[in-house]
């Protein structure tokens, strides 16, 4: 270690602790922090990430419920956050499956969780399980080099049940102001762009361009077919730009706007399916495996 550092925390650190107040009570943190971007992670919820600042700023969106241990219903309880896991039963609406899967509310079981000079590495599993049903686990791996501009999320889901079982994935990456603001632009290899509703269809014009916000806005959301596994998300007044790469084993993408005032936001979401009736459910056979993965990076 550089002889200049008395104690490496000055550069990087990896602090745990549970949150204490209102309906935060409870919420078990992993927070990361490489120098130049923090990321804090929710170990009660599937160690998703709750929160990402780079160079101190905020790039995620968090609605107004914030975050809790609850189990209310989706629309009360949903936190946005810098990455909302959905699935594994659900993506989207799915008949007698809460909205976007149950996946995101299970707590997770941290095997390992470090901070160095060869970086910030924390492992954890997520169990999905029934009595006399599946037993899926995912063992996610977050690591971020120290002084780096990404995050790195990994995930292999493994079949440990009997018999072969359905599932789908989707990473709802939710971004926020002050890096989500009017004029913010998405762009990558973008082969086709499809309408979800009627709404975002006569909307289309403008699908890659964030708009001012309203009251009473509808959210407009869109398939998008990309030629190559990355989106970038740019905002020239701040001179800011996020990219997320993700695995080829993502078949879909899916991008969501809200302009509502008070829901302002943009998810930038890999999935295995569609939704709605185009939904549709993959397979993973028993003792079988199946990886996943994307990188978040948010630089100048």
């Amino acid at each position: 270690m550089d002889g200049r550092i008395s104690n490496f925390s000055q550069v990087a650190s990896l602090r745990r602790y549970v949150l204490t107040e209102g309906k935060e009570r409870g919420v078990e943190v992993i927070d990361c922090d490489n120098g130049k971007l923090r990321f804090l992670l929710n170990v009660s919820k599937a160690l998703d990430i709750m929160q990402i600042y780079h160079e101190g700023e905020n790039v995620s969106f968090i609605s107004k419920n914030g975050f809790s241990t609850s189990d209310k219903a989706f629309v009360k309880r949903f936190e946005g956050g810098a990455l909302y896991t959905c699935g594994l039963d659900g993506v989207g609406s799915v008949e007698n499956v809460e909205l976007h899967g149950t996946f995101h509310n299970i707590p997770a079981r941290v095997l390992s969780a470090s901070c160095s000079e060869s970086g910030i590495y924390v492992e954890a599993i997520i169990e999905d399980s029934e009595l006399f049903g599946k037993h899926l686990v995912v063992r996610r791996k977050i690591s971020s080099e120290i002084g780096s501009s990404y995050v790195k999320v990994e995930d292999e889901l493994v079949n440990l049940g009997d018999s072969d079982e359905r599932f789908c994935l989707l990473y709802h990456i939710n971004l926020g102001y002050p890096f989500l603001d009017e004029d913010v632009k998405v762009s990558g290899n973008i082969d086709k762009c499809e309408p979800r509703t009627k709404w975002a269809e006569i909307n289309q014009k403008d699908y890659n361009v964030m708009g001012k916000a309203l009251p009473n806005a509808e959210e407009t959301c869109y398939f998008l077919s990309l030629r190559d596994p990355y989106i970038e998300v740019e905002n020239a007044k701040i001179n800011k730009k996020v990219r997320l790469e993700f695995s080829s084993s993502f078949t879909e993408f899916v991008l969501w706007k809200s302009t509502r005032e008070k829901d302002y936001a943009m998810g930038i979401e890999p999935s295995t399916t569609k939704l709605d009736e185009r939904f549709e459910y993959s397979v993973i056979k028993r003792g079988e495996s199946k990886k996943f993965s994307m990188k978040f990076f948010v630089e100048r």
